[in-house]
């Protein structure tokens, strides 16, 4: 019986597993977005927002139980110099998962896990949709939000025209 055994185990021993998180975590810890099946990547967040969690503040102690989890001297080096100072800030939800598809070989459910404060796009699509009009500003405001939008606009196809 599963009692109470809630983990995913990922068809491997513990030595197995423990070993293919670790890695994975160190990959995501370096490369900021790795590509994996949606077990995999399940599994590794439940495995890497604590060490994050712990990144947040640099002293020895949270040094040494991060490289007790990673095994990777310059992976907790990039935790608690880059990492751990772009995260400082958020309550939690360091990582995002996005489904990507299926894979041909197997048809395992594919996506991507990344950092959520170092994906670019995604960090200017929401300073975009802060700068909103509302219909309680009154149709004035609204027409000069219109204005400053076009603005920019008009001036980048000027030099173009030239």
């Amino acid at each position: 019986m599963r009692h109470n055994k809630k983990f995913n185990h990922l068809g491997r021993k513990a030595n197995h597993r423990a070993a293919l998180l670790s890695n994975m975590a160190c990959s995501l810890i370096m490369h900021k977005r790795i590509s994996t099946t949606l077990a995999k990547a399940k599994a590794l967040r439940i495995f890497v927002e604590p060490i994050l969690t712990r990144a947040k503040e640099d002293n020895m102690n949270n040094r040494r139980l991060a490289f007790a989890m990673l095994h990777q001297k310059e992976a907790v080096t990039e935790l608690f110099q880059n990492v751990g100072e772009k995260i400082a800030n958020r309550p939690g939800g360091y990582t995002r998962i996005l489904r990507t598809g299926f894979r041909l070989g197997d048809a395992a459910e594919m996506c991507i896990i990344e950092l959520v404060d170092y994906n670019e796009n995604m960090l200017k699509e929401a300073k975009k949709a802060t700068k909103k009009a509302t219909r309680r500003a009154g149709k004035k405001a609204v027409k000069e939000a219109v204005a400053e939008a076009e603005a920019p606009a008009a001036e980048t196809e000027a030099p173009a025209a030239e």
